[in-house]
């Protein structure tokens, strides 16, 4: 799955629930002390500090970032996720934070990977293998990647979860809440039971590898069509329900594109746009984990290899409907058509609306005006990101215009926004307007 090397710690994984409560106990406790000392210093100095500012030091931001990625499992992919989706709308302080978890890369020491596999596979498990790489060549938030090959020549990625993880899943989601809340980014007015109860699904889905296997082979069923992705196959005689096995398909880190030719990064973001509309109208189905690490590339093919289908999803008739009502209203300019498509769709409010018609209809003329423009999209162009900002965030400032979306939406929301933010890392110019213009007549 990966030709690059990966160079990360080894690190005992906390796989008990009193082991794991501790590590939140630990992190808990080190951030309020951090404040006390942090208050104290301020307020020595005249200063009048709110708790938001306490809490965000550098220090309480360094402890944070080493409890969650030591905890790894729904601890480390909540923060992961949240960073991904929430993009230049979150406070810089606390995107350091979410930054770092996507890049930390502690992984299970060679006597606990032996225990955990040895449980799947049986003792002498090794003795079915040519050859396996001790040393992962990749670790993420649930599992880490280790590189093998059988004895009739089949070259293997196998991912192996870390243990604790599946049964540690509702307990950590509740704890990163209270973390989030401690921040004051998950405001108490909103009721979020709904989109944690979502979360654990999710989470508890993403864990299943049986699952995820078969999702895999599903997308490529899907792609056959496509000779510009790869999808690996999976590999049934190691796969179960913590061990995913696949064929090892070679490619490079999709950032690795930022330094490419100009057509280079247009077309490769063109397709992977053009896959998330397929996904969105025409396969009713959606990987939902926009995490770079998902997608590499073949520079001599020119391939896009696609991975990681723990997250993925059907997409609603609903979602799907909303998303075009959106787009088409878009398309025809239409400020008031778009307000009610968004209100439709459930991306906005009533009452945000109905407060602040203003500020929405001054955030609507900016999106109108981005989706019309002639010609390719520049993506590395994020101007116009700053000024939404500032005025979602006068609409947030009012408590009683808060809104949840629907949670479908805010699932496919999350892929698209990952592209996107994909997309404007790697400065890709792309006519998005010539690709979405046939949802009018579709």
């Amino acid at each position: 799955m990966v030709d690059d090397v990966f160079e990360g710690k080894s690190r005992v994984i906390p796989s008990g629930r009193l082991s794991r409560l501790g590590v939140f106990g630990k992190l808990a406790g080190g951030v309020a002390g951090g404040v006390v000392a942090e208050g104290a210093r301020r307020l020595a100095s005249g200063e009048r500090p709110q708790l938001s500012e306490l809490l965000l030091t550098p220090g309480n931001i360094t402890r944070v970032t080493e409890q969650l990625s030591q905890l790894r499992g729904a601890a480390m992919k909540l923060g992961q996720m949240i960073s991904m989706d929430a993009g230049d709308m979150l406070p810089p302080e606390l995107a350091a934070i979410l930054g770092r978890l996507r890049d930390r890369a502690h992984h299970m020491p060679p006597a606990q990977l032996q225990q955990v596999l040895a449980s799947h596979w049986g003792k002498d498990w090794r003795l079915r293998f040519a050859r396996f790489g001790a040393t992962p060549i990749a670790a993420a938030s649930i599992g880490q990647v280790h590189k093998a090959v059988t004895h009739d020549g089949r070259t293997l990625a196998i991912k192996v979860q870390y243990p604790g993880v599946r049964a540690s899943i509702d307990s950590d989601v509740d704890n990163v809440a209270t973390l989030l809340r401690m921040t004051g980014m998950m405001p108490r007015e909103i009721d979020i039971a709904p989109l944690l109860a979502e979360a654990k699904r999710q989470l508890h889905e993403e864990a299943d590898y049986v699952r995820e296997g078969a999702q895999m082979q599903r997308f490529a069923a899907l792609l056959a069509d496509d000779p510009g992705f790869v999808v690996p196959a999976l590999d049934q005689e190691f796969t179960s329900g913590e061990v995913l096995a696949m064929s090892f398909v070679e490619g490079t880190a999709i950032e690795n594109l930022v330094d490419a030719p100009q057509d280079e990064r247009n077309r490769v973001m063109t397709a992977l746009i053009r896959l998330v509309l397929r996904e969105l109208f025409e396969f009713g189905l959606m990987q939902t984990d926009p995490n770079f690490a998902n997608f590499r590339y073949q520079r001599d093919t020119g391939k896009l290899v696609l991975l990681d289908f723990g997250a993925t999803r059907a997409v609603t008739p609903a979602t799907a409907a909303g998303y075009r009502g959106l787009l088409c209203a878009g398309l025809d300019g239409d400020r008031g058509a778009v307000a009610a498509a968004a209100v439709a769709a459930g991306f906005l409010g009533e009452q945000a609306l109905t407060r602040h018609p203003a500020l929405i209809g001054q955030m609507i003329d900016i999106i109108i005006a981005e989706m019309n423009r002639p010609g390719a999209f520049d993506f590395g162009d994020r101007a116009f990101v700053g000024a939404l900002r500032d005025q979602g965030m006068a609409i947030g400032q009012d408590r009683a215009a808060w809104h949840m979306p629907p949670i479908e939406m805010l699932f496919a929301q999350r892929k698209i926004s990952g592209t996107a933010l994909l997309a404007a890392r790697l400065k890709a110019k792309v006519d998005v307007r010539a690709m979405i213009e046939p949802l009018r007549i579709g």
